[in-house]
C-alpha cells in the first residue's frame, strides 16, 4: 500500500517496543523518516536497528522522557518540521483504587495525557505552516470501559479521548488537508 508518506518526518513517542515500535516500523516501511523515541539511548538504538533490519530503511532517534516539557521542547528543536505525530507514550499499572496515591494520579496524567497534548502544541505550528500534518493519539478501550484495577489509567485514557475529540474539530480548521480521525483505541484489554 502506498500511503504517500515518502520523506515525511514522523515522530512516534514511546516507540522502542510494543504498539509504538510496530507503528514506527510501518511508517518507515511506507517511506517516512521516523523518529524513534524511548527513555534510554540503548533502547532507541536497538529499535532503530530492528526497523532497519525489517524495512531496509534508516530511522532517526531521540532518547528522552517526553513527559517532561524541557525534553519535548528539545526534541522539536532537534527535529523541526515534524509532519506526523503519533502520541503513543503511556504507562499503566494494575493497583487497587484505595492504594493509588495522589502522586500516581498526577504521574499518569502527565505521561498519558499531558505529554501528547504538549507535543501536539509544539508540532502544530510547523504543520500549519506546511498546510499538512497528522496528529494521532493512541488510546485504549479503557477510555470507555475503565478497568476496576486500573482506574487511574482509565481516567487518563478518558481524558485523552475527550481532548482528541475536541482536537479533531479544531484540527479540521487548522489543517484543511488533514481530515482524518485522530484517536485510535488499543492497548491493555481484559
Amino acid at each position: 500500500m502506498d500511503m504517500q508518506l515518502t520523506h515525511r518526518l514522523a515522530l512516534v513517542s514511546g516507540s522502542t517496543a510494543g504498539i509504538g515500535h510496530a507503528i514506527a516500523e510501518a511508517l518507515a516501511a511506507e517511506g517516512a523518516r521516523v523518529i524513534v523515541n524511548g527513555r534510554t539511548q540503548a533502547a532507541v538504538d536497538a529499535a532503530i536497528a530492528a526497523i532497519q533490519d525489517h524495512t531496509g530503511r534508516q530511522a532517526l532517534g531521540f532518547a528522552g522522557d517526553l513527559s517532561r516539557a524541557d525534553v519535548a521542547e528539545a526534541l522539536v528543536r532537534q527535529y523541526p518540521g515534524i509532519e506526523i505525530l503519533v502520541n503513543n507514550l503511556g504507562i499503566f499499572e494494575p493497583k487497587p483504587f484505595e492504594e493509588i496515591p495522589d502522586a500516581d494520579w498526577l504521574r499518569f496524567f502527565d505521561v498519558n495525557v499531558l505529554s501528547g497534548v504538549r507535543l501536539a502544541r509544539l508540532c502544530l505550528p510547523a504543520m500549519k505552516a506546511a498546510n499538512w500534518g497528522r496528529i494521532i493519539f493512541i488510546s485504549s478501550e479503557s477510555a470507555v470501559q475503565i478497568p476496576a484495577e486500573m482506574i487511574h489509567y482509565g481516567m487518563t485514557k478518558t481524558a485523552q479521548l475527550a481532548s482528541s475529540m475536541r482536537w479533531r474539530s479544531r484540527r479540521a480548521r487548522a489543517l484543511p488537508s488533514s481530515r482524518r480521525n485522530s484517536l485510535r483505541r488499543c492497548g491493555p484489554r481484559r
